[in-house]
């Protein structure tokens, strides 16, 4: 800590020429917050926080609501994003009315920027190309051929593998998936394939294995894999359903993993247990939202069997649509009208 305030200030402070503008990402907030707040008094600049989500919400996962830590944190951070911006980027509506109300009381503007996928994430309709990337890629090489043909199913769902990602629900439904396809021949097999790094990674894989060998997927196999972000992009575009297991610390934050998915024109089912969820997934058009294991599993019969192929479409569809605005247009027409660099059509730039 000591260490990343040093080296914060002097590059800040001496290394940085002086600006009109300092753009701050909320989380990590201690120290940022607190050096931005000096460095913007002492070099007459304006502070923008460009909040994501809330550090102590995050801290509050780990080492639990009542830790001393996490409250020094949250009044620090309420303290500090109460008096210290000029104004303010959230990700969702619900954060930024959040933000407008006790506790936090923030009186300077406040502006939602939505996330958007990254131009590196497209939809892939040519059918050549998709079976090439399947055929190269070794997780799905040996069922490329059956998953262009509708007969197996490809699931992506990325994870950091942490306590703020129930694994678990996803391993349950995969389970009932099995066994109601056990029950109904119809039901395709599933391949599933999980990216990521994480602490609970080795705890999850060894519990997949136990159900291998209990013979309790039967019909449904589950990789991890660890891709580079151009054939992470193209494995979405190739999949048939993104599963995201995302729940919000703070209730008002959105997964980037299902604006990406969108962006590759990837539907989606993913946890929907929190106040913002419906400003990204519109249930039935875009992606479908689910709060237990039990519904999961329902969500994947429904989708992935026979039958669930105009659902599934009309998702994709949705997804597509969304995905359509890229980042570069919301930036343009929020930040950057705060910042002058594009005219508010007034004729004015500039906040």
């Amino acid at each position: 800590m000591l260490w990343q305030i040093w080296t914060l200030f002097q590059v800040l402070g001496y290394k940085a020429k002086p600006s009109r503008w300092l753009l701050v990402q909320n989380p990590p907030s201690i120290p940022t917050l607190a050096i931005s707040l000096i460095i913007c008094f002492l070099r007459n600049t304006h502070l923008i926080i460009d909040w994501h989500n809330y550090g102590w919400t995050i801290l509050s996962g780990t080492r639990g609501p009542s830790h001393p830590l996490v409250k020094i944190s949250r009044h620090y951070e309420e303290l500090l994003g109460r008096y210290a911006s000029t104004a303010n980027f959230t990700v969702t509506d619900a954060m930024a009315r959040q933000l407008r109300n006790p506790p936090y009381s923030i009186r300077s503007q406040i502006f939602t920027l939505h996330d958007r996928p990254a131009e590196i994430f497209q939809p892939i309709t040519d059918t050549e190309e998709r079976r090439a990337f399947l055929t190269n890629l070794p997780d799905t090489a040996l069922e490329a051929e059956n998953i262009i043909a509708g007969k197996t199913r490809l699931l992506v769902s990325s994870t950091s593998w942490t306590p703020d990602e129930d694994f678990s629900l996803l391993l349950s439904a995969l389970e009932a998936y099995s066994t109601r396809r056990y029950q109904t021949v119809s039901l395709p097999p599933i391949h599933a394939i999980i990216t990521g790094k994480g602490p609970q990674k080795d705890l999850y894989l060894r519990r997949i294995d136990k159900l291998k060998s209990d013979g309790k997927l039967e019909g449904v196999t589950i990789l991890s894999a660890w891709l580079t972000t151009g054939d992470y992009a193209k494995l979405l575009a190739c999949a048939d359903l993104g599963v995201c297991l995302h729940m919000s610390s703070s209730g008002v934050d959105l997964p980037m993993k299902v604006v990406d998915m969108f962006g590759a024109g990837l539907p989606v089912v993913g946890y929907s247990g929190y106040e913002s969820w419906g400003e990204l997934v519109r249930e039935g058009e875009n992606g479908r939202g689910f709060e237990t294991s039990e519904r999961l599993g329902e969500l994947l019969v429904e989708l992935l069997g026979k039958g669930g192929e105009r659902d599934l479409g009309v998702l994709r569809e949705g997804a597509r649509r969304e995905g359509s605005r890229r980042w570069d247009q919301e930036w343009d027409g929020t930040a950057g009208k705060v910042l002058g660099l594009i005219s508010s059509g007034d004729g004015k730039l500039g906040y």
